[in-house]
């Protein structure tokens, strides 16, 4: 594929719709190489003319987009500690599938990669899979995304490779990163990290994941493994972290700690309008907590606060050594942002030097199904030309 074809194509998926002169300005060409690639493409049914762009006084200009109806499709695999979620979508992000999701123990189940290439041919049992360009997939881990492995796990474990494993399932080329990294990607492009060169993702989820966009990339360090929030060593409880180390921001900042807090006060007895359904279940669930803080249930709403406070003392540590334009809350905690912030700027107030933390905006992601889009995102960035099949 010519490579200028394949830039056009990662910019109109990353930026919609676009003219000629707003393309030839983001992929640094000249309007007229821009145009004969325009027209190349749209002889190919690869973009579609989207009518003229609103006046601005003088000749209208005509609009263009990914074809994105004819287009092949990605099928989006998303991979957290307690599901894993499987979608497809077409190139211009809409879900062609309602989403597919199962409860699973990422640490627990040894035979996860078969049962994830079960729920794949179930999924796709009414689909063409012919149709399918290209996977993503997103996991939680020490995923080296060049190599396609997670090193999280030992050669032996089947996660280890579990991107090949898919690949030669589905005879599909496949691409895996950090669900951290990705949600980054997907803010950076689609989010409140947008037009923005230095912001720092923080994926609140079961962990603490970062994504660290500086200079408008994705910053991964010299061995690929930057922003390893959660493992700031700032907790004072003498509680183990998930990896074996005692002091790890994640033990009092992550949604399992505001589960863990709540099981507390409810056997404690402490009143809740989840009382009740604790007491029939034994057990509440991270998305039942959430809405009960939201309806301003008090013993939701404790739970969460200490996450908050950790958050920001962690915040302030990083505005001290990176001094990023942004800091972004995202991931599935970001549904109860709202109820974070107070607690999370007090400790950026309490922990941080006013000079470089007042030029810091601490935001709460607005994008739904955000490592669902992080996943999509990672695969197109990985598009080559043998893939999209145009010569």
């Amino acid at each position: 594929m010519n490579p200028l074809y394949q830039v056009i194509v990662k910019t109109l998926y990353f930026s919609g719709t676009l003219s000629i002169a707003e393309l030839s300005k983001k992929i640094g060409k000249s309007i007229p190489n821009t145009t004969n690639s325009i027209q190349y493409l749209l002889e190919k049914k690869i973009i579609t003319c989207e009518g003229l762009a609103p006046s601005t006084g003088g000749r209208r200009a005509t609009n263009y987009s990914l074809n994105g109806r004819d287009l092949p499709l990605i099928l989006a695999i998303s991979i957290d500690q307690y599901s894993f979620t499987i979608t497809l979508l077409d190139l211009s992000n809409n879900i062609i599938k309602e989403s597919s999701q199962e409860t699973i123990n990422l640490q627990l189940d040894s035979n996860l990669h078969v049962r994830i290439l079960e729920r794949i041919d179930h999924y796709l049992a009414d689909q063409l899979a012919a149709r399918i360009l290209i996977v993503g997939i997103t996991m939680p881990g020490f995923v080296n995304s060049a190599k396609g492995i997670n090193t999280s796990y030992c050669e032996q474990h089947p996660l280890f490779n579990i991107r090949d494993i898919i690949q030669q399932h589905l005879k599909r080329p496949a691409y895996i990163e950090n669900d951290s990294a990705a949600i980054a990607i997907a803010e950076h492009n689609f989010g409140k990290a947008k037009d923005t060169e230095n912001a720092l993702v923080i994926n609140l989820n079961w962990g603490v994941g970062m994504g660290m966009i500086l200079k408008n990339e994705l910053f991964r360090g010299s061995v690929g493994f930057a922003g390893e929030f959660s493992h700031i060593p700032l907790s004072d409880q003498n509680k183990l972290c998930s990896c074996g180390k005692k002091g790890c921001l994640e033990v009092e900042a992550s949604l399992l700690a505001a589960i863990e807090c709540a099981n507390l006060k409810l056997d404690a007895g402490e009143v809740s309008i989840l009382g009740k359904l604790y007491q029939r279940e034994r057990k509440i669930t991270i998305d039942q907590l959430m809405e009960a803080a939201i309806d301003g249930d008090q013993l939701a709403i404790n739970s969460f606060s200490r996450i908050g406070y950790m958050l920001g003392k962690g915040i302030a540590t990083l505005i001290h050594i990176v001094n990023p334009e942004k800091v972004i809350i995202s991931g599935h905690g970001a549904r109860i942002g709202q109820i974070l912030l107070p607690q999370i700027q007090a400790a950026v107030v309490e922990f941080s030097i006013n000079r470089l933390s007042k030029h810091t905006r601490i935001e709460i992601s607005s994008l739904l199904n955000v490592q669902l889009m992080g996943t999509a995102s990672i695969a197109i960035l990985a598009l080559n030309g043998e893939t999209l099949n145009i010569n």
